[in-house]
């Protein structure tokens, strides 16, 4: 299941997007968004779990007007060097390629059944604020920095949501998963996953500074569940 890249063009350039094909060959589409280190191996990792799973995924390069084709390292000074570069992002620009991007998979001839989004740290909160004005068939949000802030957009949110947070986060404390938590109640279309004996990126395994083994198996378990119901890949005859 080796990627392509398809190029996609905006009033201001063009940026990368890099396509998996399913391993049926067709199948619902994900949008699957990076983190702060670009698209990278761990990006590329759940990638091919998910075109396993038989999902066509779409993931683009979302720094392509700072440094186009960023790869960090997941070490302290990647960390650094990326944040450094996110201070300069412009956020409301990164959720436009993302809806870019979303059309580009929907209209993808190998894209039958629909289309979701999963998102890590910066995607996770890029692909939250996708949702309140782009309906699709799920939204997995990991730890996104911003979610909380915006919880009270989550009324705007009619996809179903999932999502994740860890529970000793240092990025995202633990009150203001609470402030998450409560937006969530009473909307049944929202399930909140809060590993909290984990912290950041917790399901990072390229990253041992964040990785939390345990955790990061459960809750990709619960993900491929949510994933599997809500928008579910096509199964061989």
């Amino acid at each position: 299941m080796n990627a392509r890249i398809d190029t996609l063009t905006t009033d201001d350039g063009s940026f990368d997007v890099h396509v998996w094909p399913s391993a049926e060959g067709t199948g619902p589409g994900i949008l699957l968004v990076q983190e702060i280190f670009g698209v990278g191996p761990y990006i590329e990792k759940v990638a091919l779990d998910l075109a396993a799973l038989g999902y066509v995924v779409a993931a683009p390069d979302l720094f392509w007007r700072l440094q186009p084709h960023w790869k960090a390292d997941h070490t302290p000074q990647g960390v650094q060097e990326s944040l450094d570069l996110v201070s300069r992002f412009d956020f409301k620009q990164g959720v436009a390629d993302c809806a870019l991007t979303l059309a580009h998979l929907r209209g993808l001839p190998e894209v039958t059944g629909g289309a979701g989004s999963v998102g890590f740290c910066l995607g996770g909160s890029l692909n939250y604020m996708l949702a309140t004005t782009e309906p699709m068939d799920a939204v997995l949000s990991f730890y996104g920095s911003a979610v909380p802030d915006a919880a009270g957009l989550m009324e705007r949110i009619t996809s179903p949501l999932m999502l994740v947070f860890g529970g000793s986060d240092p990025y995202i404390p633990r009150d203001q998963v609470a402030k998450v938590e409560e937006a969530a109640q009473g909307r049944p279309n929202v399930r909140m996953y809060v590993a909290e004996e984990a912290g950041h990126a917790f399901h990072n395994s390229e990253a041992p500074m964040f990785h939390h083994p345990e955790a990061g198996a459960r809750v990709w378990s619960a993900a491929v569940d949510f994933l599997t119901t809500h928008l579910p890949p096509k199964r061989p005859a």
